[in-house]
This record gives structure tokens, C-alpha cells and sequence, in this order.
């Protein structure tokens, strides 16, 4: 991509980065870059989280209340931290729906799933997600292999333990 801007930038001496890409635009120059990983190239890394809940279960009707939960996330250095909470929340509201709402349902002779469609699937609604939600990073994680020493995340599903 740089040398298909070199000619903007040789033009345009002291210009600034966004007028140097939008003349690109302009002349309607490929902006855009892409690389496809070879695996060989990929280094394995640890990636670590933990969490606690506090729960209060109502014993006539078996309704959850998911009153607190604290999960600690090893995010290596992270590039965009409210992004990654983003995610974790997103992860363990999933595993929620995974482990406490969805009811799965699968035909006794053939072994199919029939509870696949949205009128049969029952994800968490807005009530089923932790009233007091705390997420905490990890601190000096670093990831050699990673872009920026960032890490990738593991779905929250496996840290959720009924």
C-alpha cells in the first residue's frame, strides 16, 4: 500500500496523512491491504481467565438472579481495553445462554437438533445478565507472538461452572 501511495506523498511534500490518502481516494488508488497467514508461521500462546459469580436461585420456581460477577481476562497487552470488555461480557453473557437458557432438544431416533429455530431457541434476555458486572485485565501479559503483544480471546464458555 505504501508504494502505491509514494507518488501522492513525492507530490505532496509536508501534506498531511489524511490529504495524502484522500488525493488516493480521489484517483481512486486501492487503499486496502491483505495477508493470509501461513500456519507455520503461528507461535502458540497461553491465554488465562477466571471468574466468580454470586447467584440466588429461587427454589419454588428455579429462576436465576445473577447478582455479581468478577472475571479476570488475560489480555496480553490490550490494543482497545473498552473493545476487550466488550468482548468478555459478550462471551460470558453467551456461556450464560449456553448453560442456563437454552434448553436443547434433540429427536430420540435420529439424534437432530430440534430446538434450532428462532421460535424454539430461548437466549438470555436483558434480565439474565449480571447486575453487578466486573471485568478486570490481566496486568503485564505480554504476548511476543501477538499484534501489538495483544491476545486473542478464548470464549468465556469454559470458565462457567454450574
Amino acid at each position: 500500500m505504501l508504494e502505491r501511495l509514494k507518488p501522492f506523498r513525492e507530490s505532496m511534500k509536508d501534506a498531511k496523512w489524511a490529504d495524502i490518502t484522500h488525493a488516493a481516494y480521489e484517483k481512486n488508488t486501492n487503499l486496502s491491504s491483505t495477508y493470509m497467514y501461513l500456519e507455520s508461521e503461528l507461535k502458540s500462546y497461553s491465554i488465562r481467565g477466571c471468574s466468580a459469580a454470586e447467584i440466588e436461585v429461587d427454589l419454588l420456581t428455579g429462576n436465576i438472579l445473577l447478582r455479581r460477577v468478577d472475571i479476570l481476562e488475560d489480555t496480553g497487552e490490550s490494543m482497545s481495553p473498552l473493545v476487550d470488555v466488550g468482548q468478555v461480557e459478550g462471551a460470558f453473557v453467551m456461556g450464560i445462554g449456553y448453560w442456563l437458557t437454552e434448553n436443547l432438544i434433540y429427536d430420540r431416533h435420529d439424534g437432530k437438533l430440534l430446538t434450532n429455530r428462532t421460535w424454539t431457541y430461548s437466549p438470555p434476555g436483558a434480565k439474565d445478565i449480571p447486575i453487578d458486572f466486573r471485568v478486570t485485565f490481566l496486568q503485564k501479559s505480554s504476548n511476543p507472538f501477538g499484534v501489538l503483544r495483544s491476545k486473542g480471546k478464548k470464549n468465556l464458555i469454559s470458565y462457567i461452572k454450574i
